[in-house]
């Protein structure tokens, strides 16, 4: 959906509630003590009741949003716009679009989100023509880290090796899903069309982490295009 049709359809919190208590039904429940498979729902404690034993599960729970305490219609924006949209946004912007008063809770709804989509990258498998590169992304470190960079400064102040094995720099597999396009291509850039893509964190670029990584991400029958990098 485009944001128009999305805020026809969820323009307010209890059309949320609606929308995301008939996909779990959609999905199927199972009672956590008799895993009976129907269910009343409770509209005074957004509870779904077991017809069998009468044990309640949350509309929360088993979800991302489990132990939440944002606003449904807070979680159905954020993951709107987070799948929506080919750039990223950041929690400070976010916050500011939701009119949220603390940064926290808005940082951890989209960090659990941006979890779980990754879950979902795992049940799926690359196929056909696969590119492959190595890509070095710089390091960000948390805050609890800021104490051990305090005691490391002595060794920050040595100069680091730059470009490929810098150890500011974080290594990462790209693997994407590439074909010849039907499209005539634009100048200056090839003319191939980018279907799914994965990216994964390395510890190193040897062929035998890389050959693990992509015996997990690339169906058995794709072929490889790559730079000619050894590993």
């Amino acid at each position: 959906m485009n944001l128009s049709k999305f805020f026809k359809k969820y323009p307010d919190e209890q059309s949320c509630i609606e929308g995301f208590k008939s996909k779990r039904l959609e999905m199927g429940l199972a009672c956590k003590k008799c895993q009976h498979t129907l269910h009343y729902f409770r509209k005074t404690d957004l509870k779904f009741q077991c017809k069998k034993c009468g044990s309640r599960l949350s509309l929360r729970s088993g979800t991302v949003m489990e132990n939440s305490k944002l606003p449904f219609q807070y979680w159905m924006i954020c993951i709107e716009l987070m799948t929506l949209s080919k750039k990223s946004f950041s929690a400070l912007e976010m916050q500011r679009m939701l009119g949220h008063k603390r940064y926290e809770p808005i940082w951890l709804m989209m960090h659990k989100i941006r979890r779980v989509m990754s879950k979902r990258d795992e049940k799926y498998k690359l196929n056909g023509c696969i590119e492959f590169d190595e890509g070095f992304f710089e390091r960000v470190d948390n805050k609890e880290n800021l104490k051990d960079d305090a005691l490391e400064n002595k060794e920050e102040s040595k100069p680091k090796k730059r470009g490929r094995g810098s150890e500011r720099q974080a290594k990462v597999l790209v693997m994407v899903e590439s074909e010849p396009s039907i499209k005539a291509p634009k100048k200056g850039k090839p003319n191939r069309k980018v279907g799914y893509l994965k990216m994964v964190v390395m510890e190193d670029l040897k062929a035998e982490s890389i050959n693990k990584e992509v015996e997990k991400a690339v169906n058995k029958t794709a072929s490889a295009l790559t730079d000619g990098y050894k590993g």
